[in-house]
């Protein structure tokens, strides 16, 4: 009993240094840039007054197109991480539970990942065209491969004595699979997944920077060539805060799995 109350009055002070940590290291960091901008050592050109940065950023929100550019991102990133994740997972299960097809596969897998984004964007416009379906799938190269990388760990790091117990009493493969092998692997499964939705908002600024479209990678473009230095800390903020967002919501997930 004194076990369990001790790590009961454990978790506020895990979940209140958890909090802390981030925002501290926040505050850090607003201090210096407050002290660079004041001393006149940086030139506002280059790195905009906090207070001028937020105004910009209420502004675009209120005022702005922001949302607009925000949404549009956002969807291209969702399309493209669920293909990727739609395309990961069945994949990690087959490399997981087949030594013939990790052997055929995790090589050309992992020499995919020398490909850049950049470099990749480009065929995929001159074979797809411009639009939505170019842009989604390369999010989902983005995507893809961390979270096929911990769904194999996760479901190879599986206690076996569990899963030859689950065949003693008759389990089939798609109950397995279903009942025992992802829930056991989700922690992993998340993590991956974590990982991948933030990936796919550089996949989406970067499909608008190659190929157009009207997302924050085209509001990033317009602001370049305008020189708009406070307009362009606004929309890196937006982005920063879409995936912090994603971040933290896989995060409530793992969390609450975890329980």
């Amino acid at each position: 009993m004194a076990g369990t109350a001790g790590s009961a009055a454990r978790r506020p002070r895990r979940r209140g240094s958890a909090l802390a940590a981030p925002i501290g290291l926040g505050v850090a960091i607003l201090a210096l840039w407050v002290l660079l901008h004041g001393s006149g050592a940086v030139s506002a050109f280059f790195l905009p007054a906090p207070e001028g940065l937020v105004r910009q950023f209420w502004h675009d929100l209120a005022h702005g197109s922001l949302l607009d550019y925000t949404a549009v991102t956002l969807k291209e990133a969702a399309a493209g991480s669920a293909i990727g994740i739609g395309v990961a997972l069945p994949l990690a299960h087959l490399i997981a539970h087949s030594r013939i097809a990790a052997a055929a596969l995790e090589p050309y897998l992992a020499a995919s990942q020398a490909l850049p984004a950049v470099a990749l964007a480009p065929l995929l416009a001159l074979w797809l065209g411009y639009g939505l379906l170019p842009i989604a799938l390369l999010c989902a190269l983005l995507v893809f491969f961390p979270i096929l990388v911990a769904a194999v760990l996760g479901l190879r790091s599986l206690d076996p004595d569990v899963l030859d117990a689950a065949r003693v009493d008759g389990v089939d493969r798609w109950r397995m699979l279903l009942h025992i092998e992802f829930p056991l692997a989700l922690p992993s499964v998340l993590a991956g997944v974590r990982t991948g939705l933030t990936l796919s908002i550089t996949g989406a600024v970067v499909g608008e920077f190659v190929m157009g479209g009207n997302g924050l990678g085209e509001l990033l473009s317009v602001q370049r060539q305008a020189t708009d230095t406070t307009g362009l800390f606004a929309t890196l903020l937006m982005l920063a805060l879409l995936a912090a967002g994603l971040y933290g919501l896989i995060r409530l997930l793992e969390h609450r799995s975890s329980q």
